[in-house]
């Protein structure tokens, strides 16, 4: 397995990562203060129905939503990136940015604390942008090399 793909793997796992310790973080909340929105779940606890959940769940919640609009195109960008054997490099540089500023973001959306909280999170986005633009240039160049039928050097 390369360097590259070992390095990607270990990104997507610390995500996953990541995320359920926002699903636990969420369960403390509500187990702490046996505070729970459905009624089958307050019914184990014998306790009456909350009309919302708290503050700290809700904005769990939210970074939680942030990482699902976030996190799948990383996976399916940086997979691209290393299935078209796009620059070796620059595809680690931009896999471990990218999960560096996810996490940065989870702690300053928990936190409240802007402007750490767009600063992360539009990191994140230029990591996402510039594994886009390998992935576009990889595909360009062998579309490009097909139409010459030319055949790329060995590597």
């Amino acid at each position: 397995m390369s360097s590259v793909m070992s390095a990607y793997a270990l990104c997507v796992v610390a995500l996953f990562l990541k995320m359920l310790a926002i699903s636990c973080y969420q369960g403390y909340y509500r187990l702490r203060f046996t505070a729970f929105i459905n009624p089958e779940d307050a019914a184990v606890f014998k306790r009456s129905v909350h009309a919302a959940e708290r503050p700290e769940v809700v904005r769990a919640m939210q970074a939680w939503r942030n990482d699902l609009e976030n996190i799948p195109m990383f996976i399916a960008l940086g997979g691209l990136a290393i299935a078209l054997d796009a620059p070796a490099g620059m595809t680690l540089w931009l896999s471990g940015l990218f999960t560096a500023a996810r996490f940065l973001h989870t702690a300053t959306y928990l936190a409240s604390l802007q402007p750490w909280r767009t600063v992360s999170y539009l990191v994140g986005i230029f990591c996402l942008i510039g594994l886009a633009t390998m992935v576009t240039v990889e595909v360009i160049e062998a579309a490009s090399l097909a139409a010459l039928q030319i055949t790329p050097p060995a590597q």
